[in-house]
């Protein structure tokens, strides 16, 4: 056993801290807990071989396996158990480990051996390892358990809060660290109007000083969320059923308010060692030595209810996992030397889209150190490096602009290859420096969630003939944390390869060993309208001549019909070779859906509809039996339509007045908008005309990726224009620009790009925006990954579309102008040409005969199609034809 630290410290129940018995290698190990550390525990003991020779029991108290905590938040936005879930399916029975879910430990006899939980189940142990977490503490504010106070910690909290929310209009969250903030966007995200209270003079004290914490502060209200700093919460007001009706804050004021979170930190859960006799810090947390064994050589405990030996209690996973393996370590007789003897605390995040750093001495607490400082409080950006004397790095602040995290972080403790000051400034204001993934030492921490190094990537490439980053992640389980060091990771294995001499193949497909970028400027070059041109002339040998991929078909069928007016190419994604290019959506114009029919979506610019065009809209479903539902998007989509009732559908609609939506389409979506001035009392500006103009102006082009945006007349943001590709927001100087925003596996809050605009220059870098993302975005990337991908971020984007850095915005001007002018519906053109009609039928060999075994039943009161195969001419069949007219 590694020796005790030095502690005056004792247990505050139980008796005298010690072992009753001997360490026993050969008995059950029994866990209690299996949150994210425990289920790292796990790992650890299946790596060292542990579960094959000694019987494993694990205690879970929450009603499911662990989960990635880390990303709860995710649950407000999509993220499902099943995608937070941590525990691979059937690792549990491959491993002969028995599973008890739901049903928590209760007492520790450490006599006898044994622990009891909640349902009266006992087991024997031979090592038991603690793995209880923490819990959320709560302030003693009196009024706290009235109904409507909620802590933030459990999925089962998350559902709590997403209920109650539901009938309340105003939320506030006591505490703005980490989880606070993140509980504040949960509660916007459900529409409430959100208010952050926190006790410290800054938000996220612990990480980010001052300047940091003030930057924070200005986004964040720039979100529409009300930050109260340097108050506590008072008292809690309750109605006469006890529901919340408001916070009474210490400084006099009170927020009205249905519901309050409290997220102000949490505490070790330390009880059951305390009940037990073992060592327990002053202040909470299980004393343990550097193999996290407790005072009892039997008992071991990791994670957030232990107390390391430097005194530390720590709250971050990364600590929580290191733990786990030097307890495996210890439990499987592995004498490395290596132990627990702390861990690096920094963090990367991105809080309500903003990102957030730290790393190192954050705060300057080293003697005679300077600080670098860059702060740009108009685009919301903060970076600080806390140097030596001697031009050491010691730390960092990082506030709306972390890009350079994933370097920086690994040199602390050593002098950088340039200057600070060149460090913290933006890309396209910052020298050429050497610094990059290269001049990281071996020794340097790339992944902190995993403790890999440089060195251990470098010979996941060298020695284990990994050639991708999955290969790495698998072999090293870099990445597979919170995933900060990707970017940072898929460039070390790039420069590993390519020092070895092997080429790094940076290809669209195997039909191209050109990436995105550089086919959509050869085929702007050369004015290739064709993809076997392009096929011929510019793919690999192999490939020429041939039939092409998946993959490359409809990208360069996309970057053609994006450039069409320009290149002089058929202007229809159904003109020539164009059609055999486009996936199944854009072949028939229209979104497939699950069943095997189609929706039919007509443009609404601004969600500005007629009550003549509404009816028409009932009139069409009524007629061809369609579901109809209204979207998120603020247009109305009609599900349930056979393939040759598209053009007698869209012939309706263009009599009526409307066009293609382009839903099927990688291209603009819709522009979303609130009332505005017209009819909002709050509204600045005429956010439905601008609305309806960027979605006239922008209809029918075509992107990389899907593109969806927004236009709030106020900075009440009820269009949720922050959330979209590119989204507006009305002040009352004009407008602020927002990029980079959507939603998918990983939601992001866009970044202002600039601010205070006129219509005009609103427009212009719209125009710009857009070509220069469409010209360098890769196949299938939304803007959100583009804007973190592309060298130097937003500072880059803002000083090409803004500054003209590149000297490129008149071409970008000419080409959205060259679109603008040569749109056509698309519906309205293929009902006017025969030869692209003639697509649209079920049967090529019985175009006139809609699908006899297509059956229909009601869904909701309304009629669905259900493609149920039919199995004899015995069962009734219903076929509803649609007219035309």
């Amino acid at each position: 056993m590694a020796e005790m630290p030095e502690t005056s410290e004792t247990a505050e129940a139980g008796g005298t801290p010690g072992a009753p018995g001997a360490y026993d290698s050969t008995g059950p190990i029994v866990l209690v807990g299996h949150g994210m550390v425990g289920q790292r525990f796990l790992e650890e003991l299946v790596e060292r071989g542990v579960t094959a020779r000694r019987r494993v029991v694990v205690f879970c108290e929450e009603p499911r396996p662990a989960y990635d905590r880390v990303q709860l938040t995710s649950w407000f936005t999509g993220a499902t158990a099943e995608d937070l879930n941590l525990l691979p399916e059937g690792f549990a029975e491959r491993h002969g480990i028995e599973l008890l879910i739901g049903d928590p430990v209760v007492s520790v006899d450490r006599e006898a051996r044994t622990v009891t939980s909640a349902a009266g189940v006992v087991r024997e142990w031979g090592t038991l390892v603690l793995a209880t977490g923490s819990y959320p503490f709560v302030p003693p504010v009196p009024g706290k358990d009235a109904t409507g106070c909620f802590v933030y910690r459990t999925i089962e909290d998350l559902l709590a809060i997403e209920a109650y929310a539901k009938d309340s209009r105003t939320g506030v969250v006591v505490g703005g660290g980490l989880l606070g903030l993140e509980a504040a966007g949960a509660l916007r995200g459900l529409g409430l109007e959100a208010h952050i209270v926190e006790f410290n003079d800054r938000l996220m004290a612990i990480q980010v000083d001052s300047g940091g914490g003030a930057a924070l502060r200005r986004t964040v209200e720039g979100m529409g969320l009300t930050v109260h700093t340097g108050v506590a919460g008072k008292e809690i007001t309750t109605d006469g059923e006890g529901r919340v009706t408001g916070l009474a804050l210490s400084d006099g004021s009170t927020v009205d308010t249905d519901l309050v979170i409290f997220s102000a930190g949490v505490r070790p859960r330390d009880a059951l060692a305390r009940e037990t006799g073992l060592e327990v810090g002053e202040r909470g947390g299980v004393v343990v030595d550097t193999d996290c064994r407790t005072s009892d050589p039997a008992v071991f405990a990791i994670g957030e209810c232990a107390k390391a030996v430097d005194g530390m209690v720590y709250g971050l996973v990364a600590p929580g996992y290191e733990m786990a393996t030097a307890a495996a370590r210890a439990i499987a007789g592995e004498d490395t030397g290596e132990g627990f003897t702390g861990a690096d605390t920094s963090t990367k995040l991105k809080l309500l889209g903003v990102d957030v750093a730290s790393f190192g001495d954050p705060h300057g607490r080293a003697a005679d150190c300077l600080d670098v400082v860059y702060s740009d409080s108009r685009a919301g950006v903060y970076k600080k490096l806390v140097v030596g004397a001697d031009g050491t790095l010691l730390g960092g602040v990082l506030v709306g602009d972390a890009e350079s995290y994933g370097l920086l972080r690994p040199l602390v403790g050593s002098v950088p290859p340039a200057a600070p000051e060149q460090l913290v400034l933006p890309a396209g204001l910052a020298p050429p420096t050497a610094l990059g993934p290269a001049s990281l030492p071996d020794e340097a921490v790339v992944c902190s969630c995993h403790n890999v190094t440089k060195g251990a990537i470098r010979a996941a490439v060298a020695d284990h003939e990994c050639t991708t980053v999955p290969q790495v992640k698998a072999c090293t389980r870099a990445g597979t944390g919170c995933g900060s060091c990707v970017k940072v990771l898929g460039q070390l294995v790039d420069a590993e390869l390519e020092s070895r001499g092997v080429t790094v193949d940076k290809g669209l497909c195997g039909c191209f060993a050109h990436t995105r970028q550089e086919l959509y400027e050869i085929v702007l070059a050369l004015r290739l309208t064709s993809y076997r041109e392009l096929l011929d002339g510019h793919g690999r040998p192999e490939a020429r001549g041939g039939e092409g991929c998946e993959v490359c078909k409809p990208t360069v069928a996309s970057i053609i019909a994006s450039l069409a007016p320009t290149i002089g190419a058929e202007n229809h994604v159904l003109g020539g070779e164009q059609a055999a290019l486009q996936d199944t959506n854009d072949h028939f114009l229209a979104n497939l859906q699950k069943n095997g029919s189609y929706s039919v979506v007509p443009r609404i610019p601004g969600g500005e509809i007629t009550p003549e065009k509404l009816i028409v809209i009932g009139e069409v479903a009524r007629d061809f039996g369609l579901y109809t539902k209204i979207t998120g998007g603020q247009r109305i989509d009609m599900f349930g339509a056979r393939v040759d009732q598209l053009p007698m559908i869209w012939a309706r609609l263009v009599e009526a007045g409307f066009e293609s939506g382009h839903a099927y389409g990688k291209s603009l979506r819709t522009v979303k908008s609130c009332v505005g001035s017209t009819w909002c009392r709050y509204g600045v500006q005429d956010s439905v005309r601008m609305a309806i103009d960027l979605e006239l102006r922008y209809r029918g082009l075509r992107s990389p990726h899907k593109l969806k945006s927004a236009v709030s007349g106020c900075a009440r943001e009820c269009a949720e224009a922050q959330s979209k590709d590119f989204g507006v927001i009305a002040t009352s100087s004009g407008w602020n620009l927002y990029v980079g925003g959507n939603g998918g596996a990983t939601p992001r809050h866009a970044d202002l790009l600039a601010q205070d605009l006129s219509d005009a220059e609103l427009i212009r870098l719209i125009d710009r925006f857009l070509m220069f993302y469409i010209r360098t975005a890769d196949r299938l990337e939304r803007t959100s990954v583009w804007l973190e991908r592309i060298e130097g971020g937003l500072d880059h984007v803002r000083d090409v579309v803004v500054h003209d850095s590149l000297g490129i915005c008149d071409e970008l001007e000419a080409l959205m102008a060259a679109h603008v002018a040569h749109y056509r519906d698309e519906w309205a053109a293929t009902l006017d040409d025969p030869e692209k009609l003639g697509r649209f039928v079920s049967f090529v060999n019985a175009p006139e005969a809609p699908d006899p075994t297509v059956r229909f039943v009601p869904e909701r009161d309304q009629v669905k199609p259900d493609l149920t195969i039919l199995a004899g001419p015995e069962l009734p069949v219903r076929t509803l034809e649609g007219s035309s007219r």
